[in-house]
């Protein structure tokens, strides 16, 4: 991620595809802002020492790093774009909702949560490593892919700490899972896409912006690892095999619902 061959981009496979550029610049709004985002993690999980050494050394310069790299390609393959304006407008709408008070109510509760938003970025990003035709988009998805994977693993660490303290039992945990899975219908994604297509379309239409995130959502969907998604997700809830096996399909398929 330090050493991205900008230089070797293949323009001619990407340069039209807006598909991507929406994608691309939409994925960059998203990680750049967790900077706030930690913030209110850390405020949250102040007094573990542990999490929030974590946070804010690692975690945080991670995500910045992606959203970072993924405006840069940005910025090389489509520079007529205002990606900063763009930014500016989706940050301002976007920090508003970004509060401690969309937490879950328990520490737990929480890092179960965390755990299905990584979820959702590694698999985005699984994704769009084979959505994408050009080598460079790829090889920039598949490393952030490895990050958010890593995320996960971290905060179901922390999530199973909590856990063995707070006594959560599974039902609570789903529900929060749950919370998380059909927030992701009305995601900060959405949000990053709207202040792309501002920049794009001289006269935006909201119904018009409807069918634009059916398509990427259709498109996405193609290449989406549903069952790596399933497995990811479930995994706190530390079901018998027997019983992973009988709702993973159920939530392979719900994984698919979201997409739409």
């Amino acid at each position: 991620m330090d050493n991205i061959p900008f230089d070797q981009i293949e323009h001619e496979k990407v340069r039209d595809r807006e598909d991507l550029l929406y994608l691309v610049a939409g994925a960059s709004f998203v990680e750049i802002a967790s900077d706030l985002y930690t913030t209110n993690l850390v405020d949250y999980f102040e007094g573990d020492e542990a999490a929030v050494l974590w946070l804010g050394s690692q975690w945080q310069h991670e995500e910045l790093r992606h959203g970072y790299s993924l405006r840069d390609y940005v910025l090389a393959v489509w520079p007529e774009f205002d990606w900063q304006s763009a930014y500016n407008d989706f940050f301002a709408e976007y920090s508003k909702l970004c509060t401690v008070d969309e937490f879950e109510p328990t520490r737990g509760l929480e890092m179960a949560a965390r755990c299905v938003v990584e979820t959702g970025t590694a698999t985005f990003y699984t994704a769009l490593a084979e959505l994408s035709p050009e080598p460079v988009l790829s090889g920039i998805a598949a490393c952030i892919r490895t990050d958010e994977v890593g995320h996960y693993k971290y905060f179901y660490k922390f999530f199973r700490e909590y856990n063995d303290r707070e006594r959560l039992g599974r039902w609570r945990v789903w529900k929060a899972i749950k919370r998380r899975v059909l927030e992701a219908r009305n995601s900060d994604a959405d949000i990053a896409l709207w202040h792309v297509y501002t920049h794009r379309s001289p006269n935006p239409d909201k119904a018009q912006f409807k069918i634009l995130c059916k398509s990427l959502g259709k498109e996405i969907k193609g290449y989406y690892p549903v069952n790596m998604a399933a497995k990811m997700v479930l995994r706190p809830l530390a079901l018998p095999n027997m019983v992973n096996q009988f709702v993973e399909g159920p939530l392979s398929r719900a994984a698919g619902w979201m997409l739409r």
